[in-house]
């Protein structure tokens, strides 16, 4: 079964980290196929989705710069796409109100509206008219990508709702202090651990908590520290609203912290900058010494991802440890400061 999704275009590398991370966290054995500027196909090999596709949705569900994902049905050239849709048995597939939609992803000379009418029209033959065609919320979705000369037609399995990112921005939440990472990109950071539901999984500079909501929504065990008690105070807060009820959050100060147990994931934006508390500690030392004490506290198997600004070099703090920089992506924020999102393993 070949799978094909739509990545966000936001970033260059984020996008696709993410979703192999996903693919590996989830279980999901797959071989891929094909890349095209914010397209990638996979195939999935036998039968493996036949009898747990909604355990595949639910899945990819935790995605948050992937726009959505199509089981492909018709792979052809963009010329013979008609002649393709012609021949395929819509009897099996439309059991319900359906859509059909064309995104032109090149320059291909296509009138994208045209298509649409002409593929829902021979779906409309095919099926004696016996279900609607329905623009608001379809029981079927018919997706088409056009690159060039070859088209990738498809039943649309799931679209990764935003309501959610945008619901939860930093300044939304019951507490709120500047500077708060964006949950989209938190999310993307907790996935890229490969965390799995029911694991746990640590945030050392908890701040507001964000990082830490991501990862409870998914299903994560979380834990949380920060030496301001404000923070502490009000990630719990968060945490409350979103109805996460699985947490520990507590003041320390991840030089000292000790847990009874070892997590299965790290996930951190450790303070700098002007409006960030590092409680008079200079933030490239305070790293450093975190770093040293994440060592103890993390499994041998488990990843640490972690935010700095580009100024601040990590290999400093790896150095006599036993983490390795295992891939690494840059945001530009605006022309003063470039994000760097690193993740880490054990080597």
């Amino acid at each position: 079964m070949e799978i094909a999704f739509i990545l966000s275009l936001e970033h260059e590398t984020l996008p696709e980290a993410e979703l192999k991370a996903v693919l590996k966290a989830e279980d999901i054995q797959y071989k891929f196929k094909r890349k095209y500027n914010g397209f990638l196909i996979i195939d999935i090999p036998g039968d493996n989705l036949q009898n747990s596709l909604e355990d595949f949705k639910s899945s990819l569900s935790r995605l948050s710069m992937t726009n959505e994902a199509f089981q492909i049905l018709i792979t052809t050239d963009t010329d013979e796409l008609l002649n393709r849709v012609n021949e395929y048995p819509w009897n099996n597939l439309i059991t319900d109100e359906y859509m059909v939609r064309v995104k032109n992803k090149e320059k291909y000379e296509v009138n994208t509206l045209k298509l649409e009418k002409a593929i829902g029209g021979v779906i409309k033959d095919k099926t004696g008219g016996k279900f609607k065609v329905n623009l608001e919320d379809p029981g079927i979705f018919i997706r088409t990508i056009i690159f060039d000369d070859k088209a990738f037609l498809g039943l649309r399995l799931v679209k990764i709702p935003k309501k959610h990112f945008f619901n939860l921005k930093p300044h939304k939440r019951p507490f709120f202090y500047p500077g708060s990472m964006s949950p989209k990109l938190a999310r993307c950071m907790v996935n890229l651990t490969g965390v799995k539901r029911g694991e746990k999984l640590l945030d050392p500079f908890c701040g507001t908590g964000g990082i830490l909501l991501e990862a409870g929504i998914i299903g994560a065990k979380v834990v949380g520290t920060d030496v301001d008690p404000k923070m502490v105070k009000g990630t719990i807060e968060n945490l409350k609203y979103c109805n996460i009820h699985d947490y520990e959050v507590f003041r320390e100060d991840v030089r000292k912290l000790e847990l009874p147990y070892k997590v299965d994931a790290i996930v951190t934006d450790p303070p700098y900058g002007i409006s960030a508390s590092t409680k008079g500690e200079e933030s490239h030392r305070l790293c450093k010494q975190a770093i040293v004490s994440l060592e103890n506290l993390i499994k041998d198997d488990g990843r640490i991802c972690m935010a700095t600004p580009h100024y601040m070099d990590i290999n400093e703090f790896v150095e006599g440890t036993t983490f390795k920089i295992i891939e690494q992506h840059h945001i530009r924020m605006h022309k003063s400061l470039t994000r760097v999102i690193s993740v880490l393993m054990k080597d």
